[in-house]
């Protein structure tokens, strides 16, 4: 049996009228690809947070936006990891400057408030830092626009009970409960003779496994819960907003640079 659609990008109008009208909430997955080690697909992030939005609005109602699967790194404090972790090997990143993502993210709300929705989840399955200046652009367009935003990465929702990493226990642990087909394990001791060294990956990633993995989204998931539990919904139908009225509320935002956590170490 498929799953109900809730996505944007596959629900036709009627469909996608009949889930705004129930609660006008959007998801913004937003991912990278990135070295996740031997075990594990480049686009580990991308994939965790598509599925704990897709799975939040079948839950709890909403549209999924389309996923944002480009994202911040190089710069900043991803920098000395990155040649830490990689040194000579190339990483095979996809990876944007802070300022074309984070003005991406202004523009992405803009259209949200414009398409009737009166919340936004953005929901990050990259983590470090980024999820800091995500909150710096939403909150900048909620002080100028009525609207609701919650911003985060996927380890900040379950931080009481489990600690984030990279390609290690934690995120290969919820890929294997997401879809296992997507990890081989028999690759876990690569690290010590491949050419491409550790490639990013942690060294307790062999301790991964599927049924901690189902345990760690249930909980991001309740916290979701909680959080589209939290949201008031007052803001509908709310008068359009212009692209160029973006661009003082840009201005602002990019005259913090200096105090930008993805250009900080």
């Amino acid at each position: 049996m498929s799953l109900t659609p809730v996505a944007w990008e596959y629900l036709l109008p009627e469909e996608f009228e009949q889930r705004l009208a129930a609660r006008p909430i959007v998801y913004l997955p937003l991912g990278l690809c990135e070295p996740h080690g031997h075990i594990a697909p480049f686009g580990l992030d991308t994939i965790k947070a598509r599925y704990l939005c897709e799975e939040a609005a079948r839950r709890y109602g909403g549209i999924v936006a389309p996923t944002m699967a480009y994202q911040i790194h190089e710069t900043g404090y991803h920098a000395p990891w990155l040649r830490e972790a990689m040194g000579d090997v190339n990483p095979r990143l996809a990876a944007l400057p802070p300022h074309i993502v984070l003005e991406a993210l202004l523009f992405q709300l803009r259209a949200f408030r414009n398409a009737g929705f009166s919340a936004a989840v953005v929901l990050s399955g990259h983590h470090g830092g980024n999820q800091e200046d995500l909150r710096k652009v939403a909150c900048a367009f909620c002080e100028a626009y009525p609207f609701e935003v919650f911003a985060c990465s996927d380890p900040e929702l379950v931080e009481d009970h489990y600690e984030g990493d990279h390609a290690g226990y934690y995120e290969i642990s919820q890929l294997l409960a997401i879809d296992p087909s997507l990890i081989d394990l028999s690759r876990v001791n690569r690290t010590r003779s491949d050419p491409l060294g550790r490639f990013a990956q942690n060294p307790d990633a062999g301790e991964a496994n599927a049924v901690d993995g189902k345990k760690m989204l249930e909980v991001a998931l309740d916290s979701l819960k909680r959080v589209v539990d939290g949201f008031t919904l007052k803001t509908r139908n709310a008068p359009h907003i212009p692209m160029e009225a973006m661009a003082p509320l840009w201005a602002k935002i990019d005259a913090e640079r200096a105090r930008w956590r993805t250009l900080n170490l």
